[in-house]
């Protein structure tokens, strides 16, 4: 007898070869793991062939390993199935290439075999089977065999040509299937009945019960992370439940414990100890049981080698080297090689504070400094011992301050210290990842380095040097077999250069993947919820690890400070108007922009609309006329010096361009060239533009994005800004373009001193109105939002007191999508691991029917930015079920729809008038009636998805509208009278944060003087201390004058100000209110309402009475204080008290 009998009568092939691994597996383990993946492989080939629901996958896709992927099959098997199966291909695959395996492995996949065979079954089957049961005696005992190369060899051969006659037969059955109609409606008519007989027995394959416990699969997953990491080996009491001595008596009396994974070094010590807890339980909770393992194999290894400490749950994992550093999350398990050198820097690893830096690299004083911070950053002494501390520095340095070169020495001292054996350098775009690695390469000579967009790197690589997108995709993409080649402990150090405009959302995986010290290289942060600079560093806000300033850096000569001129040019600052025009130029403008048919022009054309689309010949040749005889000259005077011009766009630059070739034809195309991402040549022109000893041509580059940061260039003297920047962080990054000393510019001892700014676009007049610039929105992936739209849909939807069932039927729909999305996610990616408890618990279907709010905040944060584009969706597409969901969430909100109808309006309109494309007019009708009132009077979200689903392919058919550039000939007015020159431009930071954020981390960060601790513990204050605050305050570098500081708050007492930021402690709160709930006999309701008030106070330090009748003081009653407080002798009191702490924030 067999487990598999039931496969017998419908599937004999299935069954033989199922019975043959299930009767080796105890005795020929990879034979049997061969047949079992034949068996599936058989099984799974049946039902493309013969269910009509798989049919259009199977034409497209013959290997197996994608068969278990497709979408259809998704939608007829369970998720975790799937998953099995693919352990059962991978254990298969492995088997088949000779790796060892063991019988352990061969019974599970004999149970996941068993499980899929039960499935077919179950759903094919001609008769109607009980789910079959699984007997584990019927497998036959044996001593394990190995099986030469020879057998399994042979064994394949077998496979291989039952496979081939198979595909034979099917092939004959193929051609008579085309020759006989009949034969083939007869073959349709059984594939159908077969899908519907799998579907109305769904709910019985779904009860087949799971054979393989919580344990294994757990145990799995971290096997899967350890052969991530090459350790393939893994054998029973060796480093598989390896039996230790010493273990305290209280917890195993008999001093014998069993560690779940031990990692063995080459001279036989252990490297590490590896804690598994249950998937569902905190790993956290193996910590101290790792500890007490690691104590035992120390005293057991033969040099008392103390090994490194993993503890895991499959899902989250932590590393420990608790004789150096605190514990940390991990993605994963450090290699042999990475743990042996991991041991062996307990010893070899010296104290960075001690390290002399190679002046050579980085010699002036403050880049000596910050070397040092980063050094006291990393290591500290405790209690006599030098231990790790921090892992993350931040480096705030000027533009032109020698980021680099300080990045290099630091580099050079953590190599040569022995921190760091291999480096990771990041930057966001090719040029500058090939300026940085030419720059290593001068001072680093010693150490190997590639760039990884153009080499791949091999072990012996010291120093890579990549952009972001590069990394992430040879994460996943460079394997052998089960490794990775980037594990997670491949790198040592991570430098991040120009972090500020670099950490994305969608990069912040990196750091959380590999294991890295971090260091980020940034000359202005900036504050933004989502791109937090500082948040990524672990530090506080304002406080990076070092900072050196511009205006310090000028001040002390290492940088050259700018000299500005506002230039009033009439065109890019008010726009132009048709009543100031000439009656010639009146004429070109009302042929340009005048509408044929009713003869209609524009008053004006916006400031805006010049350089974008409205090119104007006068406008650029007067700035180019003013640059040339203006701007900053070299060789004597004669020739302008080296000049970046920050043009609008690539169409702008190209026409700054063509003018000055005109203009100027004696300098033969050579002096002036576009240099940005359209031009194929772009790296040689800059590497020639920033030559720092030879003045090469280009002598003006025209750059589009390309040069605004990160590009060195000391000859520059001249900045043009042809276009309005609003970003704060940018327009200092760009100024910084032209702060580099250059000695000897203009001829033997005479230096570069300053440089000129040409603003023709009110740049320093629109940052003297905002110094923060404008207000920017990190905006979330398309994708993303759609996601989130649809979660937000659906919650909208069952939050309605009247359901609709066209309503039910679009949530339900939405939220199936998401589950689907979620289910279907690949769990191999790093980005998706990062999150995979997640994703496991949003697999279960059941989990999405009731979704709690702390769901939904868990859904928005670690799972609607992991689903991947698919390759045949359009972007417009994507765009039109974004304008939908709007309009849905508007409609269930009860908001104006007023816009977003015309846009759905605008789009049919569009669309009506491609009903020759065949696709498109199908749907006429519809697109006819979207257009009608009627349509709207009735719109429902129901209505609105059925118009989504019916359109949303279509949009790739319109064409895309591009407007063309329209150049004209207007003279332009450059007012050289108006011409505001600015003097050196004040080079300091406006400030690291906002005025409030200042002002509080001012007050957070004194929170222990006398008088704010008073606050903080509702002690009375005088005049006087508050007096001493004030002083303290109200100073320049922190809350400015009086009046600003009104500005912002209002007027607002200073103590209760204060008190809004530090709160009051909560045990001085508890004292305040503990006679009255001793002594007042108090409900229950009553007492959980002083509790608020206690918790109120100690965020936010006083209490207006008028909010004790607002939310969250009305939860417990609708009347507030009065409500729950029906005595007014009791609710006397608790005003008292109230009161007293309110005055305590004043002066006594």
């Amino acid at each position: 007898m067999s487990n598999f009998q039931f496969l017998n009568k419908e599937w004999p092939q299935i069954f033989e070869i199922a019975k043959e691994a299930e009767d080796m597996a105890n005795i020929k383990a990879r034979s049997s793991l061969v047949n079992s993946r034949a068996a599936l492989e058989k099984g799974i080939r049946w039902m493309y062939e013969n269910d009509e629901r798989l049919f259009n996958d199977y034409d497209n896709i013959k290997n197996v390993q994608n068969l278990l992927q497709t979408k259809s099959l998704k939608t007829v098997t369970e998720k975790s199935l799937r998953r099995e199966l693919h352990l059962l291909q991978k254990l298969g695959n492995e088997a088949a290439h000779g790796e060892i395996t063991d019988s352990e492995k061969a019974n599970t996949c004999i149970k996941i075999l068993f499980q899929f065979c039960s499935h077919l079954a179950v759903s094919y089957s001609s008769d109607e089977i009980e789910t079959p049961v699984f007997d584990e005696s019927l497998i036959p005992a044996g001593a394990n065999v190995n099986e030469t190369q020879k057998e399994l060899e042979l064994l394949m051969q077998k496979l291989e040509e039952q496979f081939k006659k198979d595909q034979l037969k099917k092939e004959a059955l193929e051609t008579q299937k085309q020759e006989l109609e009949s034969l083939r409606k007869e073959f349709d008519l059984k594939s159908k009945k077969l899908a519907e007989r799998a579907e109305s027995r769904g709910s019985k394959v779904k009860h087949i019960p799971q054979l393989i416990p919580e344990s294994v699969t757990r145990k799995l997953y971290i096997d899967v992370l350890l052969k991530e990491a090459g350790w393939n080996k893994l054998t029973e009491g060796r480093e598989l439940e390896y039996e230790v001595k010493g273990m305290p008596l209280s917890t195993n009396p008999s001093g014998i414990g069993y560690v779940d994974y031990v990692l063995w070094g080459d001279d036989g010590n252990p490297l590490a100890v590896v804690e598994a807890k249950k998937t569902m339980a905190n790993a956290r909770k193996g910590k101290q049981q790792a500890v007490l393992y690691a104590n035992c194999l120390e005293q057991m290894s033969k040099d008392k080698q103390r090994p490194i400490i993993f503890y895991t749950n499959g899902f989250e994992t932590f590393i420990w080297d608790d004789l150096f550093y605190t514990e940390r999350e991990i993605s994963g398990f450090y290699t042999k090689d990475e743990l042996q050198l991991l041991i062996d820097r307990r010893t070899t690893r010296k104290d960075l504070r001690t390290f002399k830096v190679d002046k050579n690299i980085a010699g002036r004083a403050y880049q000596l400094e910050a070397i040092k911070r980063v050094a006291e950053n990393l290591g500290q002494t405790h209690e006599g011992r030098y231990v790790g501390t921090k892992r993350e520095s931040l480096l705030v340095m000027a533009t032109g301050s020698g980021k680099t070169r300080t990045a290099a020495a630091i580099v050079d001292m953590l190599t040569k210290c022995n921190w760091a054996k291999r480096v990771l350098f990041l930057a966001d775009r090719n040029a500058l990842v090939t300026q940085a690695k030419n720059a290593f390469k001068e001072h680093l000579k010693h150490l190997s380095s590639i760039d990884l967009t153009k080499e791949n790197e091999d072990s012996s690589t010291r120093l890579v040097f990549s952009t972001y997108p590069t990394i992430i995709n040879k994460i996943d993409k460079l394997r052998t077999k089960n490794e990775r080649f980037y594990g997670v402990g491949h790198f040592d150090l991570i430098i991040i250069d120009e972090a500020h405009r670099s950490i994305y959302h969608k990069y912040k995986a990196i750091f959380d993947y590999f294991d890295a010290m971090l260091i980020g290289l940034t000359a202005t942060p900036k504050k933004d919820i989502d791109r937090n600079t500082y948040s990524l560093f672990g530090i506080e806000d304002d406080d990076p690890t070092f900072a050196y300033e511009l205006n310090t850096a000028v001040e002390q000569g290492f940088l050259v400070p700018p000299k500005s001129i506002s230039v009033p040019l009439k065109f890019p600052r008010e726009g132009i108007k048709y009543a100031e025009l000439s009656e010639k130029e009146k004429e070109e403008y009302e042929e340009e922009y005048g509408d044929p048919t009713s003869g209609e022009v524009p008053d004006s054309i916006g400031s805006s609309a010049l350089n974008d689309w409205v090119l104007n010949t006068d406008t650029v040749d007067k700035v180019l006329e003013h640059l040339m005889k203006d701007g900053i000259k070299v060789s004597g005077g004669d020739k302008l010096g080296k000049t970046i011009i920050f043009a609008k766009n690539h169409r702008h630059a190209v026409f700054i361009e063509e003018r000055f070739n005109k203009n100027y034809p004696e300098y033969s195309g050579h002096f002036l060239r576009v240099i940005d991402n359209y031009e194929s040549k772009a790296q040689d022109l800059l590497e020639k533009f920033t030559d720092p000893f030879n003045e090469q041509d280009p002598q003006i580059a025209v750059s589009v994005d390309m040069m605004d940061t990160g590009v060195d260039a000391p000859r520059v003297v001249n900045l043009v800004f042809f276009k309005m920047v609003k970003s704060s962080s940018k327009f200092w990054q760009m100024i910084g373009r032209g702060t580099r000393l250059c000695p000897n510019l203009f001829g033997p001892g005479e230096d570069k001193k300053e440089f000129m700014i040409f603003d023709y676009c009110r740049n320093f007049e629109f940052f003297d109105e905002f110094p923060d610039g404008a207000a920017t929105k990190n905006m979330k992936p398309l994708l993303q939002q759609i996601f989130e739209a649809k979660l937000k849909v659906s919650q909208l939807i069952s939050g309605l007191q009247e359901k609709t069932a066209a309503g039910v039927e679009v949530r339900d729909a939405y939220l199936d999508e998401l589950h689907k999305t979620i289910q279907n996610l690949d769990q191999t990616r790093f980005v998706v691991r990062k999150e995979l408890r997640y994703v496991k618990e949003f697999s279960n279907k059941n989990k999405w029917l009731n979704l709690s709010k702390s769901d939904v905040q868990d859904i928005k944060s670690h799972l609607s930015h992991l689903q991947p584009a698919s390759r045949d969706d359009d972007e417009l597409a994507r765009r039109f079920d974004m304008l939908i969901l709007i309009y849905q969430i508007l409609l269930l909100n009860g908001s104006n729809t007023g816009k977003y109808m015309s846009k759905i309006f605008r789009t049919a309109a569009s669309l009506q008038k491609k009903d020759n494309i065949p696709q498109v007019s199908i749907h006429i009708p519809l697109i006819k009636e979207v257009q009608t009132d009627h349509y709207w009077k009735t719109i429902n979200v129901k209505k609105l998805d059925s118009l989504r689903s019916a359109l949303r392919d279509l949009l790739k058919y319109l064409d895309t509208q591009k407007q063309e550039p329209i150049y004209t000939h207007f003279e332009d007015e450059l007012d050289y009278e108006g011409i505001k020159v600015r003097g050196h431009v004040n080079t300091s930071y406006e400030s690291l944060q906002s005025y409030k954020d200042r002002v509080e981390s001012y007050i957070r960060k004194n929170k222990d003087h006398l008088t704010i601790h008073k606050l903080r513990n509702n002690v009375p204050v005088t005049k006087e201390e508050i007096q001493a605050v004030e002083n303290m305050l109200f100073t320049e570098s922190v809350a400015g004058t009086k009046d600003q500081f009104i500005q912002q708050y209002g007027e607002k007492p200073l103590g209760a100000f204060i008190r809004s930021i530090t709160g009051v402690d909560q045990a001085v709160l508890n004292e305040a209110f503990a006679d009255f709930l001793q002594v007042g006999n108090l409900r229950a309701d009553q007492m959980t309402f002083i509790h608020t008030i206690i918790s109120y106070l100690t965020k936010n330090g006083t209490i207006d009475k008028s909010m004790l009748y607002q939310p969250p003081f009305t939860d417990l009653n609708d009347q507030g204080l009065s409500g729950v407080f029906d005595q007014d002798a009791i609710l006397v009191k608790v005003v008292k008290i109230i009161d007293e702490i309110n005055e305590n924030a004043l002066v006594a």
